[in-house]
């Protein structure tokens, strides 16, 4: 199975949409029109890359990354990694490394100083994160909002 690794186009939303109905299944699907608006803003925003790996045609899974300037380190961005969700029919077959790597290669090519992310308190996703040679050295913290 040949997988590309590429940022996602407007012609990618439906099958995005799909993926992250697999990461969040309890989410009500947004509007057509309403995900077209939300695509539009992201796609159009300076340092944010949403990647797709590509199987044959198929959307085999996404990771959404934004480069964050920042003033400490020299100067040198972080680059956040979110979202990232693999189709269950093509789990366990290398697409999930292969967004990991193109994350770290955005980063490396942003000059960012490191790649950061947060994971669900689950240890298979753990020693998925960790077998991508990410470490887990800060604890996160969220608050969300209604």
């Amino acid at each position: 199975m040949k997988i590309i690794v590429r940022p996602a186009t407007g012609a990618d939303l439906s099958a995005l949409l799909a993926l992250y109905s697999e990461l969040n299944p309890d989410d009500v699907p947004l509007p057509r029109a309403s995900a077209e608006a939300v695509w539009a803003a992201m796609s159009g925003q300076h340092g944010r890359t949403v990647l797709v790996a590509d199987a044959g045609g198929a959307a085999a899974g996404t990771a959404d990354c934004i480069v964050m300037p920042n003033l400490t380190r020299g100067g040198r961005a972080i680059l956040f990694v979110e979202n990232v969700v693999v189709a269950g029919s093509f789990r366990r077959r290398g697409v999930g490394r292969r967004l990991m790597e193109a994350a770290v290669r955005l980063g490396e090519s942003a000059g960012c100083y490191k790649v950061q992310l947060l994971a669900a308190d689950d240890a298979y996703v753990h020693a998925f994160y960790e077998a991508c040679g990410f470490r887990p050295l800060a604890e996160g913290f969220r608050r969300y909002l209604a």
